[in-house]
């Protein structure tokens, strides 16, 4: 029998799968482009895959699933559209009159960007979730891991992004790269993960400031150099 915070957990898990089920049906039915749509959604299927093959040897918190269950809903926004073609623009003239770029100035499609920045945002918890719990570390590292993980995740996603462009070709391969002619796409995507990982990071190290009475101790010992004994000096 499950115990409480495990039968909360399944609760929530059982909801935000009925949540993103229907989702992920809106954005199969009739996508912008139905092969830039199945390219991005390969990377959906491992990720569900692995949550879902994880789940009895590494439950995560209620915290995590629901970050992890945002991107994911972004992301599939993104499939639908393409990621250059989301209208959040278009949305945005239609229920207040005037389109969201035109207030801050933009010029290009920026919803890739912003996924790029949930990406760090919202990820980076549940790394450090992660690492905490198979990596055994603590203090400092809990929180700088994370956030380099996150950091050449991103980076190797925009080599993955290159590669499957390159292999692809033409409109489609365009439209997965979602670059809009610009020759430092790559370089902001990774920059915009970087920096929503270090706020992700950074609220929750001053969170575990305020509230962990022994933070202060635990991130000192953490960086603290450990010195090797005489007997194993003289062993080497």
């Amino acid at each position: 029998m499950p115990n409480p915070l495990e039968r909360d957990r399944l609760r929530l898990l059982a909801v935000y799968a009925a949540l993103f089920a229907v989702l992920a049906t809106w954005a199969a039915i009739e996508p912008f482009d139905r092969r830039d749509w199945a390219l991005e959604n390969l990377l959906t299927v491992v990720a569900v895959l692995l949550l879902v093959g994880t789940y009895r040897v590494l439950p995560l918190s209620r915290i995590s699933y629901t970050l992890i269950f945002l991107f994911l809903c972004l992301h599939e926004v993104g499939s639908h559209y393409t990621y250059a073609e989301v209208p959040y623009d278009a949305w945005t003239r239609d229920w207040f009159g005037t389109g969201f770029n035109s207030w801050v100035g933009w010029e290009r499609n920026h919803y890739d960007r912003f996924v790029h920045l949930g990406y760090g945002l919202l990820l980076a918890y549940p790394v450090r979730e992660v690492v905490l719990r198979v990596g055994d570390i603590r203090g400092f590292w809990g929180y700088f891991l994370p956030l380099d993980l996150t950091m050449s995740t991103s980076m190797l996603y925009e080599l993955i992004e290159w590669v499957v462009a390159l292999i692809v070709g033409g409109e489609l391969g365009a439209a997965y790269l979602g670059s809009q002619g610009d020759p430092w796409d790559a370089q902001k995507d990774m920059a915009l993960a970087s920096l929503g990982a270090l706020i992700a990071m950074t609220l929750t190290a001053t969170l575990n400031w305020r509230t962990q009475h022994d933070f202060a101790r635990e991130w000192a010992q953490s960086v603290r150099i450990r010195r090797a004994s005489a007997s194993a000096g003289a062993a080497k």
